[in-house]
C-alpha cells in the first residue's frame, strides 16, 4: 500500500554532511546512505509514494546566516534528491499529486520555522516560487512570526505571522500547527484556510507539549484539516522505554474516537529523530505499520491513513 509522509529532515542531514566535508565527513548519497532514514532505497522498500522534505535551520545558526542555509537546502533538494534520481518528481502544485506514476515518488518542499525569512516577505515569495507547499511558522523557539511550543511565554502570532498565514491562503499553501503554542494554534485556526498538523500526536494519550489537546484535534477536524501522527517515541508514550507500533495505534484510535478517521495521516519525522518505534526504524519499515493497521481497521480506512485522506482534503 503506497504511503504519503508529510515530514522528514533529510535535507538538513544532507546539508550538515556536505558542510562537514572539510572536517573529514563524506557527503551523503541520497540513493542509499545508511545515515538517511528516507534514502531512495528505503522510500521504495517502504512503498512511500510521496515524501515531504522540510527546510529546517538549526536554532544555533546565526540569524544573518539562516537564509543562506535555507538556499543551500533548497539547492540540495534539486542536486541530490531530484537531479540524480529521475523517479523523484517535485510536486509543485497539489494537482501534481494526482499525476504521479506508479514508479514515481512525489517530493514536496516545506518550511519548518519561518526563521530564514526574518521579516522579508520577498524571501517568502521566493519560497512559494520554488514550490514550497506547506509552512510552519515556528520550530520550538520564538521568531518574528510567532512563539514556538517551548517558548515559556507561550505567545501567539505576531502581525508578521498573521500576514504570512494570509499569504499562505492566497497561494494555497498549508499552514502547519505542529510546533505552535496553544495560543498560536488558535490564531492559526482562526486565520488559515488550510491548517494541518504535519507531525503531531494526541496529548490525551501522551502528555507532551508537542502533542495536541482534544479540543485542538476536534477544531482541526471541524475545519477539514489533517492530523499526521509522528513516530518519535517521546511523543508516543511517556511510560515506556521501548515503544511499539501498537503504542502509536493508540493515538490513531483516540483521534478516530473524536471523529477524525478521515483526517489521519502519517508524518514520520524520520531524519529528525534519533529514537525509533520498534520495527518502524526508517522508511523501509513503513509496511510494518500498514500491516499492523490492517489487523484493526478496514482496508479502506487504512488506505485513508496511508495517503488517501490527504488527497481528499488537500487544497483544490
Amino acid at each position: 500500500m503506497r504511503v504519503l509522509d508529510t515530514h522528514c529532515d533529510a535535507l538538513m542531514k544532507l546539508q550538515v554532511e556536505k558542510r562537514g566535508v572539510h572536517y573529514g565527513r563524506t557527503p551523503l548519497d541520497f540513493q542509499n546512505a545508511d545515515m538517511l532514514d528516507t534514502n531512495l532505497k528505503r522510500l521504495r522498500q517502504g512503498k512511500v509514494g510521496t515524501q515531504f522534505f522540510a527546510i529546517f535551520i538549526e536554532p544555533d545558526i546565526p540569524m544573518e546566516e539562516k537564509w543562506q542555509h535555507a538556499l543551500e537546502q533548497l539547492d540540495l533538494f534539486h542536486t541530490e534528491v531530484l537531479d540524480k534520481n529521475p523517479q523523484m518528481k517535485q510536486v509543485r502544485s497539489w494537482a501534481d499529486l494526482n499525476t504521479l506514476k506508479e514508479d514515481e515518488i512525489g517530493a514536496v518542499l516545506t518550511l519548518e520555522g519561518a526563521d530564514p525569512i526574518g521579516n522579508d516577505l520577498g524571501k517568502l515569495r521566493h519560497l512559494y516560487r520554488a514550490g514550497v507547499l506547506a509552512i510552519g511558522l515556528t520550530w520550538n523557539h520564538a521568531n518574528l512570526c510567532a512563539d514556538g511550543v517551548h517558548e515559556p511565554r507561550g505567545g501567539g502570532l505576531t502581525l508578521l505571522g498573521k500576514e504570512v498565514v494570509h499569504l499562505n491562503n492566497q497561494h494555497q499553501v498549508l499552514t502547519d500547527v505542529a510546533h505552535s503554542t496553544v495560543r498560536g494554534f488558535w490564531d492559526i485556526l482562526e486565520l488559515a484556510d488550510y491548517p494541518f498538523a504535519s507531525h503531531s500526536n494526541a496529548r490525551a494519550v501522551c502528555d507532551h507539549p508537542r502533542n495536541l489537546y482534544d479540543d485542538q484535534l476536534q477544531a482541526l477536524i471541524e475545519k477539514d484539516g489533517m492530523i499526521h501522527v509522528v513516530f518519535h517515541p517521546e511523543f508516543i508514550s511517556d511510560r515506556k522505554e521501548t515503544v511499539e507500533i501498537s503504542d502509536l495505534l493508540r493515538h490513531i484510535d483516540h483521534i478516530c474516537s473524536l471523529g477524525g478517521v478521515r483526517h489521519i495521516g502519517f508524518g514520520s519525522d524520520f531524519d529528525g529523530i534519533d529514537r525509533y518505534v520498534n520495527q518502524l526504524e526508517n522508511a523501509a519499515a513503513y509496511q510494518n505499520l500498514i500491516n499492523e493497521l490492517l489487523k484493526h481497521y478496514p482496508e479502506e480506512q487504512v488506505r485513508g491513513f496511508a495517503g488517501q485522506n490527504f488527497l481528499d482534503h488537500m487544497p483544490k
